[in-house]
């Protein structure tokens, strides 16, 4: 299983060389809650004031103490940069100044997720009963286009059948279906399908449905069942979220005027980061597209009637 967690982590491993680069890091040697605004750490030689992070949270550091390896964060440094504070637990990393924080890896991963439609699509799924007085039934909200539909026959075969005769209303009666609204489904919604085939009261109906990419919100978050998209995709995200951190490695770049950023910059030109980005654009758009072709391999256009 693929989460968000393992995203994170391999467009943080990628978008740091692997080992070319590596953040200076500590460790709690005391847990913390979201309010402690004083940490005990295992080691403060790399502590300076500024930023550290420790999960998803990122926090401002006041002072520190090299005798008894604590950290002051400052009144306003809990939660710093629109991060939520949070407890952690003993022997969580501590990151100093990241260079990839996570909070931000995190949002450039659903930005892609949220971009890569209409190019790809997720794939959700639905069923429900058939009754033998009903033609229309509602569909979840998120549905944007019906790809299959099939129905389960009866016997020790388990054969799906596929429905011919169906119409799909994408603008049904607000009202009527916010009152008849399915338990599971937001009432209020107008996404219908009618079936006109011949199909046994009772029997299930199979819906698989077209929506926009479903954006992940905690780390345990599974890639496949939340995103609805194939395990496939998961380099065109790495890929996707990489040349969007990547393009602001030059900007951060502009204000440093020390001898050490006139070595780097003899070594590594500015302009450096906006050529990286440009390969892993072009590596990007490159799988997106192959992921595009073989979703509409998978998913071909299907014949249907509506009456």
């Amino acid at each position: 299983m693929t989460t968000l967690g393992n995203l994170i982590d391999e467009t943080q491993l990628k978008l740091q060389g692997f080992t070319y680069r590596q953040d200076r890091a500590t460790w709690l040697t005391q847990a913390c809650t979201s309010g402690d605004l004083l940490l005990y750490v295992a080691d403060t030689n790399n502590i300076g004031q500024g930023i550290i992070e420790i999960g998803d949270e990122i926090m401002w550091v006041d002072s520190y103490d090299r005798q008894a390896n604590t950290i002051t964060i400052a009144p306003y440094g809990r939660g710093y940069n629109s991060t939520t504070a949070s407890a952690h637990a003993v022997n969580t990393k501590v990151t100093i100044t990241p260079t990839y924080p996570r909070y931000a890896v995190e949002q450039s991963i659903n930005d892609t997720v949220n971009a890569v439609y209409p190019k790809v699509f997720g794939v959700g799924y639905y069923d429900f009963s058939f009754l033998a007085s009903r033609t229309t039934y509602q569909l979840p909200s998120e549905a944007l286009q019906i790809l299959h539909m099939a129905w389960q026959t009866v016997g020790p075969t388990h054969e799906w059948l596929p429905l011919r005769q169906w119409r799909w209303d994408p603008v049904a009666d607000n009202a009527y279906w916010g009152v008849e609204a399915p338990d599971g489904i937001v009432p209020g919604y107008s996404k219908t399908v009618s079936v006109y085939d011949n199909v046994l009261p009772g029997r299930t109906i199979h819906v698989v449905y077209a929506k926009q990419p479903t954006m992940m919100v905690n780390e345990s978050d599974d890639f496949v069942a939340t995103t609805g998209l194939p395990i496939t995709m998961k380099d065109v995200i790495i890929l996707g979220a990489s040349f969007r951190l990547s393009s602001f490695q030059d900007p951060a770049r502009i204000s440093l005027t020390s001898a050490s950023a006139d070595e780097y910059d003899s070594k590594k030109p500015y302009g450096t980061g906006a050529n990286v980005t440009k390969t892993l654009q072009s590596l990007y758009s490159q799988r997106l597209e192959e992921e595009s072709l073989k979703q509409k391999l998978q998913f071909p256009t299907r014949v249907h009637y509506s009456r």
